[in-house]
Protein backbone atom coordinates (compact mmCIF):
# COMPACT_ATOMS: atom_id res chain seq x y z
CA UNK A 1 0.00 0.00 0.00
CA UNK A 2 2.58 2.53 -0.98
CA UNK A 3 0.62 4.51 -3.57
CA UNK A 4 -0.93 7.80 -2.41
CA UNK A 5 -4.48 6.82 -3.38
CA UNK A 6 -4.34 4.03 -0.81
CA UNK A 7 -3.72 6.16 2.23
CA UNK A 8 -6.23 6.36 5.07
CA UNK A 9 -7.50 9.85 4.12
CA UNK A 10 -8.51 8.50 0.71
CA UNK A 11 -10.33 5.60 2.37
CA UNK A 12 -12.24 8.03 4.60
CA UNK A 13 -13.26 10.07 1.58
CA UNK A 14 -14.19 6.98 -0.46
CA UNK A 15 -16.42 5.67 2.32
CA UNK A 16 -18.16 9.03 2.64
CA UNK A 17 -18.76 9.32 -1.10
CA UNK A 18 -19.92 5.69 -1.36
CA UNK A 19 -22.70 6.63 1.07
CA UNK A 20 -23.53 9.79 -0.90
CA UNK A 21 -22.69 12.06 2.02
CA UNK A 22 -21.18 15.52 1.91
CA UNK A 23 -18.48 16.66 4.29
CA UNK A 24 -21.20 18.68 6.01
CA UNK A 25 -23.29 15.52 6.53
CA UNK A 26 -20.36 13.74 8.16
CA UNK A 27 -19.56 16.83 10.24
CA UNK A 28 -23.07 16.71 11.71
CA UNK A 29 -22.70 12.98 12.44
CA UNK A 30 -19.34 13.51 14.16
CA UNK A 31 -20.35 16.80 15.83
CA UNK A 32 -17.59 18.79 14.20
CA UNK A 33 -17.13 21.12 11.22
CA UNK A 34 -16.80 20.43 7.51
CA UNK A 35 -13.39 22.12 7.71
CA UNK A 36 -12.29 19.47 10.21
CA UNK A 37 -13.59 16.70 7.94
CA UNK A 38 -11.51 18.21 5.13
CA UNK A 39 -8.39 18.15 7.31
CA UNK A 40 -8.95 14.47 8.08
CA UNK A 41 -9.65 13.58 4.45
CA UNK A 42 -6.52 15.36 3.23
CA UNK A 43 -4.33 13.88 5.95
CA UNK A 44 -3.51 17.23 7.54
CA UNK A 45 -4.73 15.90 10.89
CA UNK A 46 -5.47 12.50 12.36
CA UNK A 47 -8.96 11.62 13.47
CA UNK A 48 -9.52 10.26 16.97
CA UNK A 49 -10.43 6.65 17.64
CA UNK A 50 -13.90 7.65 18.86
CA UNK A 51 -14.67 9.16 15.45
CA UNK A 52 -13.48 6.04 13.62
CA UNK A 53 -15.83 3.94 15.73
CA UNK A 54 -18.79 6.19 14.90
CA UNK A 55 -18.00 6.07 11.18
CA UNK A 56 -17.43 2.30 11.20
CA UNK A 57 -20.86 1.75 12.73
CA UNK A 58 -22.54 4.29 10.46
CA UNK A 59 -20.95 2.96 7.26
CA UNK A 60 -20.94 -0.68 8.40
CA UNK A 61 -17.24 -0.86 7.53
CA UNK A 62 -14.37 -2.27 9.52
CA UNK A 63 -12.08 0.22 11.17
CA UNK A 64 -9.07 -1.47 9.57
CA UNK A 65 -10.43 -0.43 6.16
CA UNK A 66 -11.06 3.15 7.27
CA UNK A 67 -7.49 3.27 8.58
CA UNK A 68 -6.15 1.99 5.25
CA UNK A 69 -4.77 -1.22 6.74
CA UNK A 70 -6.67 -3.39 4.25
CA UNK A 71 -7.50 -2.66 0.62
CA UNK A 72 -10.94 -4.19 0.43
CA UNK A 73 -13.84 -2.85 2.49
CA UNK A 74 -15.14 -5.37 4.99
CA UNK A 75 -18.48 -5.03 6.74
CA UNK A 76 -18.41 -4.41 10.45
CA UNK A 77 -21.62 -6.41 10.88
CA UNK A 78 -22.79 -9.36 8.84
CA UNK A 79 -26.23 -8.78 7.39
Amino acid sequence: MSSPEKTYPNYLQRARKAHYLSQEDVAVLLKTTSQQISKWETGKQMMGVDKYIILAKHYNLSVDYLLGLVDQPKPLYEE
